[in-house]
């Protein structure tokens, strides 16, 4: 794919961290690379599981070679247990993406379902089925954590993650893009 933005979206999380790369052209359009989940038993010590996690972004980096790293930004959740877990294989990811010096981004959420659906609140299945839409797959990546990663490469490169093509104007965004724009605005007031 000439030109295109090559981002691994990496969904954080101890028992399954999910794994996504894309290449996106400068038109948006995108290319599925690869997509995986990395599991890791509940019943290893912390820092085991999260040596696995690192292992399995290392091999990710080094066999697809991404030119940048999207991760989604832990900011609340009810379950302290969860967030602690998720944070930590946050950290991971970005760690792996500095030792590789590949530039790192973070997205919400509710950023990465604006910029993939339209909606900030779209449910686990609507970003699955347009995942699928986008990347032009049989069917829905599965289980939803990968689906999530591959969200947050698509979120990254459609709001001009760099290196890579720039932003694209007003007038080239989908649906999705401008929603996902506007919401971005009013979230800065």
């Amino acid at each position: 794919m000439a030109s295109a933005l090559r981002v691994l979206g990496v969904d954080p999380g101890l028992t399954r961290c999910g794994v996504g790369i894309v290449d996106v052209r400068p038109d948006r359009t995108a290319r599925l690379v690869h997509v995986g989940v990395l599991r890791t038993p509940p019943e290893l010590a912390i820092e085991r599981r999260l040596a696995l996690i690192a292992e399995g972004l290392r091999a990710t980096v080094a066999e697809h070679r991404p030119h940048v790293v999207a991760v989604e930004r832990v900011f609340s959740q009810q379950n302290r247990h969860t967030v602690m877990g998720t944070a930590q294989a946050s950290g991971i990811a970005l760690l792996v993406a500095a030792e590789n010096g590949l530039p790192a981004a973070t997205h919400t959420p509710s950023e990465v379902k604006a910029a993939v659906t339209g909606y900030g609140s779209a449910d686990k299945r609507q970003v699955q089925a347009m995942i699928a839409r986008v990347l032009r797959l049989d069917t829905p990546p599965q289980p939803a954590d990968a689906a999530d990663a591959l969200a947050l490469a698509l979120c990254h490169a459609w709001r001009g993650g760099a290196p890579g093509p720039a932003a694209p104007s007003a007038g080239t965004l989908t649906p999705a893009q401008r929603a996902w724009m506007d919401a971005e605005r009013l979230s800065r007031r």
